[in-house]
Order: structure tokens, then C-alpha cells, then sequence
């Protein structure tokens, strides 16, 4: 019996683990593969306090090493499922349980995808879900991007100051991105193809054209690549589980010291709603740590 288990090890969980074992509370971590989350995957950040340029993975690798000093991180560690005990929570992996006193949600969320014909198969040969990641090996190439959000047009910004020759494809017939990021495309002539849907991506080895619909037609656009950018869905599936609230979107609901509506039961990071930035998952991983740790230590509190 631990007093928490933590189910995620990106920004969010990791930083909780730092807090909550620093406090002297026995910390369990559970991530379903290797620790670090999104933000391991970003090549340089530029906006976390006390590193001017650092890269996402070794960003990351400094929290393990941190959480790691404290709290017991196990990797590979899929949670198939999660129950209420009377003494506290029970969570099942693969290849066993855990109970805890307490539980921190903080399992961050996943890229949405297109879901059509060519999306899975050209994985990795020309369809790609990060600008920053991938954009380099398109340099001098035309690609398009889909989405209208700030995300979509970031990317697209991106892609054009490496050299990237980027058309944006959107479904409506305006953006949703902030007015500055919709000045700065149109000022660089970025072509935007409005009331249009991708229907099919084709390719043999390598990404060569996508089909769109628009206005009850279909048409082909060659492309060498396809960035998809059109928002994540939250890993939410403990939640439920356990009943906690979410908001209509499936972001799950806390207040501002990151409890939830179900007593000792904490959530931190993207699959909360709010902010997704590297420092905000990190500034909730430490409100729900050490909000767990008051809630343990006093048996009275309730919400």
C-alpha cells in the first residue's frame, strides 16, 4: 500500500513525485512507456524558466533524475484499469496491482488524428504531427498542414522560417488561431484552402498526395508531406473509471489546488482543462503533490 500513486510520467506526474516524496509520502510512478511525455519530443524549448534553449528529452531526463532520487518510477507500466477500495484506490497493469491511499491522474493527452485512409500506413514517410520535429527533412518542399487553430498556424510559420513551403487545408471557412498568428500567415502569403477535408492520403513509400473534399468535390494535391495539427484528446480513461468530473471536451475539472470532485483524487498536467505548457504541468504537479500530502496527513478533510 502506497500512500500515492502517480499514473503518468511526463512534466506533470514527475514533478508531483518530486513534491510528494520530498514530504516524505511513499510515491509510486506509473507510465505506460518511457518517461518524459510530449515534452520530450519538442527539440528545443525556449519559454521553461532557468534554461534559455534546452531540448525536451533532456529537459525530462533532469525531472527522472530528480523524481527518481524519492519516488519509485516504473516504466512500461500500462494502467488497464483503476477501482475505488474502502481504504483507498487499486490500479491494474499488465503485469500487476498497486493500491494506493491516494491517486494523482496526470496521464497528459494524446495527438488527434485525421482517421482516414493512408494516415497509419505512411506513418513517419511524409505524415508527421510536429513541425518542430519533423520540418527539417522537408526543407525546399511543398507540404500541407491541416487544422485553423494557433497549433496549425505555429506549425506553419515553422515550417516557412526553415524553408518549408507550407498550405494550410481547413475545414471551415475561417481561422481559429489569435489575430496575430492569422496576420503573420496571410503577410507571408501562406495559401489557406478554407471549407476543405482531407479524404485520403496516398503514397507508396513516401507521402505523394492527399485528396480533399471541398464544396461536395473531390480533388488531388500533390504534397510531400502532411503535418496533422487539428488539437489532442485527453487520456482520460482513469477518470472515468473512477468517476471523477470532466468538462464536455473529456478534460478533467480541478480546482486550483488541483483536487478533483472525488475525495483524494488529484489530476495535474494536459488532461486537465487550462493552459498545455510545459511550466503550467509542472506547477500543477506541484499543487497536487503537496495537496495530497495536507489531505493524507489531516484524516479529516473532505470536500
Amino acid at each position: 500500500m502506497y500512500d500515492v500513486i502517480i499514473v503518468g510520467a511526463g512534466a506533470a506526474g514527475l514533478t508531483a513525485g518530486i513534491y510528494a516524496s520530498r514530504s516524505g509520502l511513499d510515491v509510486i510512478v506509473l507510465e505506460m512507456g518511457i518517461s518524459g511525455g510530449q515534452a520530450s519530443t519538442a527539440p528545443l524549448v525556449e519559454n521553461y524558466p532557468g534554461y534559455e534553449s534546452i531540448s525536451g528529452a533532456e529537459l525530462m531526463e533532469k525531472m527522472k533524475k530528480q523524481c527518481s532520487k524519492n519516488a519509485e518510477i516504473w516504466e512500461g507500466r500500462n494502467v488497464i484499469r483503476a477501482k475505488t477500495l474502502a481504504d483507498g484506490f487499486g490500479v491494474e497493469c499488465e503485469d500487476g496491482a498497486y493500491e494506493s491511499r491516494a491517486i494523482i491522474i496526470a496521464t497528459g493527452a494524446r495527438l488527434r488524428k485525421l482517421g482516414v485512409k493512408g494516415e497509419e500506413e505512411l506513418l513517419g514517410r511524409g505524415v508527421c504531427y510536429c513541425a518542430t520535429c519533423d520540418g527539417f527533412f522537408f526543407k525546399g518542399k511543398e507540404v500541407i498542414i491541416v487544422g485553423g487553430g494557433n497549433k496549425a498556424l505555429n506549425e506553419a510559420l515553422y515550417l516557412y522560417s526553415i524553408g518549408v513551403k507550407p498550405k494550410i487545408i481547413h475545414r471551415r471557412d475561417k481561422l481559429r488561431a489569435d489575430k496575430v498568428l492569422q496576420e503573420s500567415v496571410f503577410s507571408k502569403e501562406i495559401e489557406v484552402i478554407y471549407n476543405s477535408q482531407v479524404k485520403e492520403i496516398r503514397g507508396d513509400e513516401k507521402v505523394r498526395s492527399v485528396i480533399i473534399t471541398r464544396e461536395g468535390n473531390e480533388e488531388e494535391i500533390p504534397t510531400y508531406g502532411i503535418f496533422v495539427s487539428i488539437g489532442e484528446e485527453p487520456n482520460n480513461e482513469i477518470a472515468g473509471e473512477l468517476g471523477v468530473k470532466m468538462d464536455g471536451r473529456g478534460y478533467i475539472e480541478a480546482d486550483i489546488s488541483q483536487r478533483t470532485d472525488k475525495k483524494m483524487v488529484y489530476a495535474a498536467g494536459d488532461v486537465t482543462t487550462g493552459v498545455k505548457q510545459i511550466v503550467v504541468a509542472c506547477s500543477q504537479g506541484a499543487l497536487a503533490g503537496l495537496s495530497a500530502y495536507i489531505d493524507l496527513r489531516n484524516p479529516y478533510w473532505s470536500h
